[in-house]
């Protein structure tokens, strides 16, 4: 009796003591579950670093942006044929070449800033036979991302065809056609132009790009030179009047300059250089223009072009708005006829 009495107050003192240990640990694992409360001291998180896009982000995009409807491409007016050129045209698979027009085409291309985009692009269209007559390549606001402006002539079916064809590369975002879009085009230009009058600019480009031939050549214009000079030749200047013809030319290429707003950026004792930016057929006319004095160098940068922005105006008359609905129907999205 008195072991049975001893055991069961051995189990009621050790009761409690199982209790505060389990509550001691309940008390640990609810403190380390408990969420972490804000400290003030801490410092602010840093936001989150951009993801660096890479060679396939371009790819990713179009997937992406599946639900894009491409227009028809321009149908093309097959030709009325009678039974004998039918006939003769299924036997020698020869068909009448396509009467559409070659227009001058502008295509923005928005590609991955990565080496050898450059070389896909001019090789698909080299593929096709194109001949490139201006493009302009460098990078944009985005790091990643390059603008490619491509000036080339072809009939309005082909190219929307390479268009597409660029468009499926795998670095290029996007093929923009501003062809029939109001647009700011611009072109960097600098030319060297000679002063010395064309007589003189004549005799020194012959100077430069004939032989020097054989000896006999040599004795023959030895002996031609003692001879009088030609009416053709230009006769010697005095060091004034030279200095006064030099002067005169040089003052009409400035003021041919001034008229296409460029301007002289130098001066030698031969020619000047001057520099202007405008349309490519204003580059072209100033050339033509120059010519006759001579043009030693000539650079130029490309065509670049950015659409231009509408302006909403509630003062716009019918005939603004008729002109606004016409420039926007694309004519590739019309029906054949």
């Amino acid at each position: 009796m008195i072991s049975r009495g001893a055991s069961s107050l051995l189990r009621v003192a050790a009761a409690p003591s199982r209790t505060a240990a389990a509550a001691a640990s309940i008390r640990h694992l609810s403190s380390t579950l408990a969420p972490k409360q804000p400290n003030s001291t801490d410092k602010r998180q840093q936001p989150s670093q951009p993801v660096e896009a890479d060679s396939t982000s371009a790819l990713d995009y179009k997937l992406a942006h599946k639900l894009r409807k491409l227009p028809p491409l321009p149908s093309l007016e097959p030709p009325s044929l009678d039974a004998p050129q039918a006939v003769s045209n299924i036997l020698y698979n020869t068909p009448p070449p396509s009467k559409a027009p070659f227009k001058r085409h502008t295509l923005n291309c928005l590609v991955q800033n990565e080496p050898g985009v450059l070389s896909r692009v001019a090789g698909t269209l080299a593929a096709r036979g194109f001949n490139i007559d201006s493009l302009v390549v460098c990078g944009t606001e985005i790091r990643d991302l390059s603008r490619m402006c491509i000036v080339l002539r072809g009939q309005d079916g082909v190219i929307e065809q390479a268009r597409r064809q660029l468009e499926d590369l795998v670095p290029v975002w996007a093929v923009l056609d501003y062809t029939n879009t109001k647009v700011i085009e611009r072109e960097f230009m600098l030319v060297k132009v000679s002063i010395l009058g064309p007589e003189y600019f004549e005799e020194s480009q012959q100077a430069t790009t004939t032989p020097a031939g054989t000896p006999e050549l040599i004795a023959e214009r030895e002996t031609d030179s003692s001879k009088p000079p030609t009416p053709t030749q230009p006769a010697p200047l005095t060091p004034t009047e030279a200095l006064r013809v030099k002067s005169d030319n040089m003052r009409s290429v400035i003021a041919l300059a001034e008229q296409f707003r460029g301007r002289v950026v130098d001066v030698s004792a031969t020619s000047v250089i001057v520099e202007m930016s405008g349309k490519s057929s204003r580059c072209d006319a100033f050339l033509k223009l120059v010519r006759p004095f001579g043009i030693l160098e000539c650079a130029r940068s490309g065509t670049m072009v950015l659409p231009r922005s509408p302006i909403p105006s509630s003062y716009a008359g019918a005939e603004d708005l008729f002109e606004d609905e016409v420039d926007a129907v694309d004519a590739g999205a019309l029906p054949p006829g």
